[in-house]
């Protein structure tokens, strides 16, 4: 007796295609859309009836449009475009950042496609090319110095090296030796005053990079919200927000925005699999300096195993792929830069909470 097929026949793939959080959607080989799903449209903010009744092209972001026209026409030729990455103008103008697998269907003439919204891991990744393009700058200063004071400070040194030498030799005189040591003073003054000039030069370029203006935490919240709006739904993280005590502080806006940006993905991404993420943020005051407080209900860490690297560059400790052990290193300099210090209290599987307490 032949074995019945366990593969039922008779599955609704609509419902599949209407609940997905990735973004699905079917083209024409014409450039047009054919069918979309309630996500994308959500994303993109356009209508099923706009996103139908102009060609795709339309939607994609000018720059990239090019390098999107000569993928598609391989697509054309039925080859599968996997791992392709382009950015789309939403109705509202801002820019998402998609990244796409579609494969063809020759018989239909029609293009079957999946999505997702990279747009936070793009910002992620260019702040964290500008900063290592900045460590990059600072790297050439001190490395400058250090050609500077290796020529110009040679001489007078060797100098020092030939007064100390002769400076109590038995057949100088007294009147000799008072002389040498005068020389001696003198020379010591003048590495001082060279010394001196080059920690002034480094600090003026410290000091000209980074301008500070008071900083809203709801209209940052705000902004990093809309940035990684789909990441947020999809994790169906809760957050908890009281800035009451403190709405501002005087900050470098692009860092404040760094730190949101970075603790708020941190805690999606190291979220416990078995509990939906939870964030609590609040600012406030203590013995009369400004605090943020960062709290998450994720995997934590052991604090007596890593406390000391947390945050230093290139470390990892959840094995993430696609961790870079950046993020904290990036919160803890953009801190520490204009004279603020944080701190971290974790237990493993319960969580994290991050303290800072801003500079003067």
């Amino acid at each position: 007796m032949q074995q019945e097929s366990l593969v039922p026949t008779n599955i609704q793939l609509d419902p599949f295609f209407d609940l997905s959080m990735d973004y699905l959607c079917v083209a024409g080989y014409d450039g047009y859309f054919r069918k979309v799903n309630p996500a994308f449209i959500k994303l993109l903010g356009f209508s099923e009836e706009e996103l139908f009744s102009v060609p795709i092209y339309d939607f994609i972001y000018e720059e990239d449009r090019g390098l999107t026209a000569s993928n598609r026409k391989s697509l054309i030729n039925s080859k599968p475009l996997l791992d392709f990455e382009n950015r789309y103008v939403c109705k509202s103008g801002e820019l998402v950042w998609l990244h796409w697998t579609s494969i063809p269907m020759p018989d239909k003439q029609l293009i079957y496609a999946i999505a997702k919204n990279i747009t936070h891991k793009k910002n992620l990744e260019s702040e964290r090319i500008s900063h290592v393009a900045q460590l990059s700058k600072i790297n050439e200063q001190l490395k400058q110095l250090n050609y500077t004071t290796s020529h110009d400070l040679r001489s007078p040194v060797n100098n020092l090296l030939y007064l100390a030498d002769i400076l109590g030799n038995k057949d100088n005189g007294e009147e000799e030796n008072e002389k040498i040591l005068e020389y001696i003073k003198l020379s010591a003054e003048g590495l001082k005053t060279s010394l001196n000039s080059y920690v002034d030069a480094l600090k003026e370029n410290e000091d000209d990079s980074v301008g500070v203006e008071e900083v809203f935490f709801k209209k940052v919240f705000e902004k990093i919200n809309g940035s990684i709006s789909s990441l947020i739904k999809d994790s169906q993280v809760k957050f908890s927000l009281d800035f009451s005590a403190m709405e501002s502080v005087r900050f470098n806006s692009a860092y404040m925005e760094s730190i949101f940006l970075n603790l708020i993905t941190n805690s999606i991404k190291y979220a416990r699999p078995d509990v939906f993420p939870e964030i609590q943020i609040t600012s406030g005051e203590t013995d009369g300096k400004k605090t943020f407080t960062f709290t998450d209900n994720g995997l934590g860490f052991d604090m007596e195993k890593v406390g000391h690297l947390i945050f230093s560059l290139n470390q990892r400790f959840h094995g993430t792929k696609d961790s870079k052990g950046v993020g904290l290193y990036l919160v803890h300099s953009h801190i520490t830069s204009l004279g603020g210090t944080i701190s971290v209290a974790s237990k493993v599987n319960e969580g994290s909470t991050f303290t800072i307490i801003f500079g003067d």
